[in-house]
C-alpha cells in the first residue's frame, strides 16, 4: 500500500515509517526537519522535505495519489502554545485542513491523525477516561488538535475520506528529544546521564499515562489494516507520577545525585489517565510494553548514544 507520512522524521513518526515498512509498505516521508532528523529514517523510505502548510506539500499528495496518510506533522509543544497560540493553531490546525483537501482530490482512501488523550480531555472527571469524556482542553494544543478532529470528521461525512484518530497517552521511548520543552522521560533521562540535575515541574504529584513509542508505531498500522474509523484512545490506562517516574530512571540509569523542584507550568493539567478499550476491541490494539521495560529500552537507548 503507498503511504505517506507526515512528520516522519520526528521521534514518533519514524517509529510509525519503519512499522509500516516492515509490514511491507510503500512509503514516502515528508517533513520540514524543524524537529524531525533526517538519521531517524530507513534508507528504504522516500523523503521529501516540505512544509504541510506549503502548496508544494499539496500539490505533491496530489501526484503521489497515497492510499493512506498518517499524519503525524505538528506543533507539539504545549508550553509554545500557550506562548504563541497563532502559531500552534497555523500548524496543527491550517495545516491539517490543507492536509485534507488535498488528501479529497487525490482520491486518498484514510487519514490517521495522530492526536493527544491527555491534552483534549482537560481536567478529567473519570479514570481513566474513555473517548467520550468531556473535551475541555486546558491548552491551545489542546484546543487545536480537537479542531482539528472536528474537520477529520467534517471531511469523512462530506467527502467520504474515512479517518482514524489516535489519541496517545503520553509518548516515549528512543529518539525522543531529551534537549527539548516535550517529554519527560527524554528530558529526565538525558539530565541524569549526563551527570546534570532533573527539574521536576510543580510538586510532581501530576500523573501522566505513559505509553511506549513501539506500541504507538503499531497501533497506527492496525489503524491502516483494519476496516475502521472514529477516535481511539492509545495509552495504558495507568496512571504514573512524576516523583514516581523520576525514582524509577534514576533507578535505571544509576543517578545518585539530587532532583530539583521548580514552578509549575501553565497549561499543564494535574492528572491524565486514558482508556484504550475501545482500541482493544475495535483495533486489537494494547499496550505490549510495562513501563519498567519501555525506561530500560529508553534509558540504553540515550546511555549509547
Amino acid at each position: 500500500m503507498k503511504i505517506l507520512v507526515t512528520g516522519g522524521a520526528g521521534f514518533i513518526g519514524s517509529h510509525v515509517v519503519e512499522t509500516f515498512l516492515a509490514a511491507g509498505h510503500q512509503v514516502t516521508v515528508v517533513d520540514d526537519l524543524s524537529t524531525g532528523h533526517r538519521a531517524n529514517l530507513p534508507e528504504r523510505a522516500e523523503f521529501v522535505g516540505l512544509d504541510i502548510r506549503s502548496k508544494q506539500f499539496s500539490e505533491l499528495v496530489e501526484q503521489r495519489r497515497p492510499q493512506v496518510i498518517a499524519h503525524l506533522a505538528a506543533q507539539i509543544d504545549v508550553r509554545r502554545s500557550v506562548a504563541d497560540p497563532v502559531f500552534d493553531a497555523e500548524v496543527n490546525v491550517l495545516g491539517t485542513i490543507r492536509l485534507l483537501q488535498a488528501a479529497s482530490r487525490a482520491g486518498t482512501g484514510k487519514v490517521i491523525f495522530s492526536s493527544t488523550g491527555g491534552a483534549i480531555y482537560g481536567e478529567q472527571e473519570a479514570f481513566p477516561a474513555d473517548e467520550s469524556h468531556p473535551c475541555r482542553p486546558e491548552s491551545p494544543y489542546g484546543l487545536a488538535k480537537l479542531c482539528a478532529e472536528h474537520y477529520l470528521d467534517y471531511f469523512s461525512r462530506k467527502g467520504g475520506l474515512a479517518h482514524v484518530a489516535l489519541r496517545y497517552g503520553n509518548v516515549y521511548g528512543p529518539r525522543q528529544d531529551p534537549h527539548g520543552e516535550a517529554g519527560v522521560v527524554a528530558i529526565f533521562a538525558g539530565a541524569m546521564l549526563e551527570g546534570r540535575v532533573p527539574v521536576i515541574n510543580g510538586d510532581g504529584t501530576q500523573t501522566r499515562d505513559f505509553v511506549y513509542v513501539g506500541d504507538v508505531a503499531r497501533a497506527n498500522l492496525l489503524a491502516v489494516e483494519k476496516d475502521c474509523r472514529g477516535v481511539f484512545n492509545i495509552g495504558t490506562g495507568i496512571e504514573t507520577d512524576i516523583n514516581e517516574l523520576t525514582t524509577l530512571l534514576k533507578q535505571v540509569t544509576g543517578y545518585s545525585g539530587e532532583v530539583r523542584h521548580g514552578p509549575a507550568k501553565p497549561g499543564e493539567q494535574q492528572r491524565s489517565c486514558i482508556d484504550p478499550s475501545r482500541a482493544g476491541r475495535l483495533l486489537g490494539w494494547r499496550p505490549e510494553t510495562p513501563l519498567d521495560r519501555g525506561l530500560a529500552e529508553t534509558v540504553e537507548y540515550f546511555r549509547n548514544r
